[in-house]
């Protein structure tokens, strides 16, 4: 299963944004690494520069190496609508971060791992690709077994402040989620401009 498996502050500080989730270590180190430390001057990029750096962050935040993100940026690029947040939308509903998103996993790579385990569900049927992409009235749970219900249970008391998107409808007495809705670009907040991401490809 490909992933990034490298330092994930170095990222971080990097973009100066907690691309992997809060960490108090950034908050400490709010400058880019190296060894000339918060000293280094930033250089002022160019328009190639900066629509790297939000294609990198995009990826870097849902965990993809760059075939699979740019398999998925030629995908949103074949469908209708606005490339850009047809792009996020594909992103948000893979089925690791649907997994994520509603609880059942403290991480995005918690939640890949998960999937690939054969934990989660789909319609009552055992989906192992992360990469998949769940579609309104989709029905997503966990496996019913002792294991998966407790690794599902304690994932989702350390995620209560994190509440799950309206577009998704959970029962948590159920440990089950409908997708009611495809998510709009108010419902995801990027962390980045996904048209300079668009612009960076078309070049």
């Amino acid at each position: 299963m490909a992933r990034y498996k490298g330092p994930r502050v170095r990222i971080s500080r990097r973009f100066g944004q907690p691309i992997f989730g809060p960490s108090k270590y950034l908050e400490r180190r709010a400058y880019p690494p190296g060894v000339h430390g918060p000293k280094k001057a930033r250089r002022k990029q160019s328009d190639y520069g900066i629509g790297l750096a939000e294609k990198q962050k995009l990826r870097y935040q849902y965990g993809l190496l760059e075939r699979q993100f740019r398999r998925m940026f030629n995908k949103a690029l074949k469908k209708r609508g606005v490339t850009g947040e047809t792009l996020l939308q594909l992103l948000e509903t893979r089925l690791d971060n649907v997994v994520f998103r509603i609880g059942f996993a403290t991480t995005r790579p918690f939640a890949r791992q998960m999937v690939g385990h054969g934990h989660i569900r789909v319609n009552g049927r055992k989906v192992s690709s992360p990469s998949y992409n769940v579609k309104p009235g989709d029905v997503v749970e966990i496996r019913d077994t002792a294991a998966t219900r407790q690794l599902a249970t304690k994932s989702l008391e350390s995620a209560q402040i994190r509440p799950v998107p309206d577009w998704i409808t959970f029962s948590r007495d159920a440990l089950r989620a409908q997708i009611g809705r495809m998510p709009s670009r108010d419902d995801i907040q990027p962390i980045v401009n996904e048209q300079l991401i668009v612009e960076f490809y078309s070049r």
